[in-house]
């Protein structure tokens, strides 16, 4: 039988300084880094999320979430569902909480996030996409014991991602706009729930790549919605096949929109970062940039969250040699 769920609440100024207090020995304060585009260019600010000790935001729901789990919870050892960046930020927190972690990963997920699921101690379950997706939705899967961990619908997962909202108006008091990928939508509502609470003119929008973008045909139609015709792309880490009914209840109100990129924008973006901050971005941490470089979200000042950087160097190579091959610097 299952729990039933807790109702949604908004995350308050309260819960998202509290859960600072409890990273602040374990999760990195990024850098926010001026991209310098020239003369007439946007002004475009790169929140460095990538540089998190696994690489990705992630972590600062995921160590958040364990700690708040009840001892009796997290003794049982906890799980999750993940493409890869998830199911590291929770191994990572098991393992600093001493507990086991078991990950439904889906089993295209980048050879780089697998072996450093691995590594941090984790048990995979590989499973195809559809059926990850499904499980996240049920909360549950069949073997698999533990304490579940939803990787987005989850308060205090949420709350952890939503310091990083305290950190860009500390370091950037003068934003204009934040954008941020948007994949089940945790991290652009805890992100949103820190910037609206403390200044409701600064926009919030996602980013999806065209291939799958749910959040905007959501925005479009005013209620969660499926997205037809959903592809597999070098985006792994972001761009659902749909918006969750209650992952909408959270965004709507705090959430401005979603601007869609191509994915030939997304590659470009991702050199970008490369050229200009000699950053590494997978494919989803470069969604930001390439939506704000399509002017819809503004002139700036504008933070485009790069969310993480867990892609396999090969490909990583492959794609920046796609982009314009003689000048290729892999």
């Amino acid at each position: 039988m299952s729990i039933p769920l807790e109702p949604v609440r908004p995350i308050t100024l309260q819960d998202i300084e509290s859960a600072r207090a409890r990273l602040a020995h374990t999760v990195l304060r990024t850098p926010l880094v001026r991209l310098e585009l020239g003369s007439g260019g946007p002004d475009i600010r790169l929140k460095l999320e990538n540089l998190q000790p696994t690489n990705s935001y992630k972590l600062r729901g995921a160590v958040n979430a364990v700690a708040m789990l009840p001892e009796s919870a997290r003794r049982q050892g906890v799980w999750t569902i993940s493409a890869g960046n998830a199911g590291q930020g929770v191994a990572y927190a098991a393992r600093q909480a001493g507990v086991s972690c078991s990950v439904v990963v889906v089993e295209t997920a980048p050879a780089a996030k697998i072996e450093r699921m691995r590594a941090l101690g984790a048990k995979l379950i590989p499973v195809s996409y559809e059926v990850a997706w499904r499980a996240l939705d049920q909360r549950t899967f069949p073997g698999v014991e533990g304490t579940f961990v939803h990787p987005f619908d989850d308060h205090n997962f949420i709350a952890g991602h939503a310091t990083m909202g305290l950190e860009i108006l500390e370091d950037a008091p003068d934003t204009a706009a934040v954008v941020a990928a948007i994949g089940g939508g945790g991290l652009i509502t805890g992100i949103a729930s820190a910037i609206k609470t403390s200044n409701p003119q600064i926009k919030v929008w996602g980013a999806e790549p065209e291939t799958a973008a749910p959040a905007a045909r959501s925005f479009a139609q005013g209620s969660p919605q499926v997205f037809p015709g959903w592809t597999a792309s070098f985006v792994d880490g972001a761009g659902g096949k749909s918006v969750f009914p209650r992952m909408w209840e959270r965004m709507r109100p705090i959430v401005d929109g979603s601007i869609i990129v191509t994915l030939e924008q997304t590659k470009q973006a991702m050199r970008m970062i490369a050229e200009k901050s000699r950053a590494v971005a997978e494919g989803a941490g470069a969604l930001a940039l390439a939506a704000a470089l399509t002017g819809n979200a503004g002139r700036g000042p504008i933070v485009a969250i790069v969310s993480g950087g867990n892609i396999d160097l090969s490909k990583f190579c492959e794609i920046l040699a796609s982009t314009t091959p003689q000048e290729s610097t892999c």
